[in-house]
């Protein structure tokens, strides 16, 4: 059986906002189509290291990678690496002003100069797999919430992204609205996509994912497939972590 390769490699990074220590000698490997899940404590780090991952937020140490090149590395171009690399987050950030179609085809045709009536085609397409056809001419106000967030998922889509990062994004949904969200990120599993998805969703965690891994304190504590960690945590704040998870009926 052929070996996966790494598509993001984490490699000792070290990162401060002012004098707090938000992340702390931090390595992770994800590899081509696998899942990889974060849990933990908010101010765990979780967040940080994503924005880290897409050059969104620059660290003080260590060094990121995409299939073995650093992402400070000139070859990625002005905008290559957001090209390859797409992110959600819990908050839509949606142009109100402007049409669905609009907020997923403005980075293609104005970043990576995609023509329009690619752009377009290629966003009709991603809304109809999604369950969201005929929304297209609509306005983001004119949607639910999960019917926002799903396009925020289409959005990142449209660059064709070889990884994308999830972050937190049913945080902001009603409960009812999650099953919907949660549905798209499988069926992206299903389809290869390579993800690291930051969540409190632990039974989504549980089901999703090839690998889990607890932060705490901006390191890693633990990691480890699914049904391992879940059923038999090793670290002490693991357990701690997911007995209270399981008291609040979230598991």
């Amino acid at each position: 059986m052929q070996q996966q390769r790494d598509r993001v490699t984490i490699d000792r990074v070290t990162k401060y906002y002012g004098e707090k220590l938000v992340l702390d000698d931090v390595s992770l490997s994800v590899a081509e189509h696998e899942v990889v899940c974060l849990i933990g404590a908010s101010g765990s780090g979780k967040s940080t290291l994503l924005r880290c991952i897409t050059d969104l937020v620059e660290f003080d140490a260590g060094r990121i990678s995409l299939d073995g090149v650093s992402i400070h590395d000139e070859s990625f171009g002005r905008n290559g690496l957001h090209k390859r690399v797409g992110i959600v987050f819990q908050a839509y950030n949606l142009f109100p002003h402007m049409k669905v179609v609009d907020n997923i085809t403005l980075a293609p045709r104005k970043v990576h100069g995609i023509p329009r009536e690619e752009s377009e085609g290629r966003a009709r397409e991603l809304l109809a797999l999604f369950g969201l056809d005929g929304y297209a001419d609509s306005y983001p106000e004119q949607l639910s919430g999960g019917q926002q967030q799903r396009v925020a998922i289409v959005r990142a889509l449209a660059t064709n992204p070889e990884v994308l990062l999830l972050d937190e994004v049913t945080a902001a949904l009603d409960p009812e609205l999650i099953g919907g969200v949660l549905q798209v990120i499988k069926d992206l599993k299903g389809q290869g996509m390579t993800m690291l998805i930051v969540t409190h969703e632990m039974g989504f965690a549980r089901d999703v994912s090839d690998r889990v891994c607890f932060l705490e304190g901006g390191r890693i504590l633990e990691e480890a497939p699914p049904e391992k960690l879940f059923s038999a945590p090793e670290h002490p704040r693991t357990r701690q972590f997911l007995q209270r998870i399981i008291e609040a009926g979230r598991l």
